[in-house]
């Protein structure tokens, strides 16, 4: 079986961030290609959570299995580990054995527990304010030699990138869902406006004065108001004068 090259990687993390409805739907499949990219570099089976870095904190959110987002919960936990080392240094840290490594003697005790004897973290840079990292599992100790790191790297690289623009994209998304919901908000009130000034035979400036106060007297946000307003006129229900 032939080595995926970077550049069809990069395009099956493309077609994920097309086929996935949100950014942690993305984020679930991308831990499943990375878990599965490694265990064919190694030759063992190897499992994959991904944590998040935003303000100094970190939480998991995602994992290729059930025991990959356990085992990434519980580091976040305790807050010390492979993964989190690999954060704060942004280069990738290996735990060889968990029998014979001190450096997190804690997190060690829990991954043994749980029938995992090595582990990986490789940072994934996004920007001045997010991080992100791969925490790789394997059953065996000293799976993650050179070699199997080096590929690591190499897939991080390529996910960060995709990670980004899956970021952008969702920015992008919430943007135009924002935009939408103001403009529906701004008909929602000019009709209201309307409205009001067929009512009280006013102008739009005053009708929209009318609805300002109506709204704080009634502590009631404005488009909540004006649907209402909206909603009478629908019953049938008109008022001759609108009563702040």
């Amino acid at each position: 079986m032939s080595t995926p090259t970077s550049g069809d990687e990069f395009v099956q993390l493309h077609d994920l961030i097309i086929g996935s409805s949100n950014v942690a739907d993305f984020l679930t499949e991308l831990s499943t290609v990375a878990a599965s990219t490694l265990s064919e570099s190694a030759g063992v089976l190897i499992e994959c959570g991904v944590t998040l870095r935003r303000r100094k904190r970190t939480a998991t959110i995602a994992g290729s299995s059930e025991r990959a987002v356990v085992l990434d919960k519980l580091e976040q936990v305790l807050g010390d580990g492979p993964c989190i080392a690999s954060l704060d240094a942004m280069k990738p840290m290996v735990l060889s054995d968990v029998r014979t490594d001190t450096r997190w003697p804690a997190y060690q005790i829990v991954l043994a527990e749980n029938g995992c004897r090595s582990a990986l973290g490789v940072p994934l840079a996004l920007d001045e304010h997010q991080s992100a990292a791969l925490n790789f599992f394997a059953a065996e100790p000293d799976v993650f030699g050179p070699d199997v790191v080096h590929r690591a790297e190499g897939f991080a690289d390529l996910a960060g990138r995709a990670l980004r623009l899956a970021l952008r994209i969702a920015d992008a998304q919430n943007l135009a869902d924002d935009l939408k919901s103001a403009m529906e908000s701004r008909t929602t009130i000019d009709m209201a406006c309307g409205v009001i000034m067929a009512q009280n035979r006013c102008s739009q400036e005053e009708a929209m004065a009318l609805l300002t106060k109506a709204s704080s007297h009634r502590n009631q946000k404005l488009r909540d108001l004006a649907g209402e307003i909206i909603g009478r006129v629908s019953d049938g229900a008109v008022n001759t004068h609108f009563d702040p």
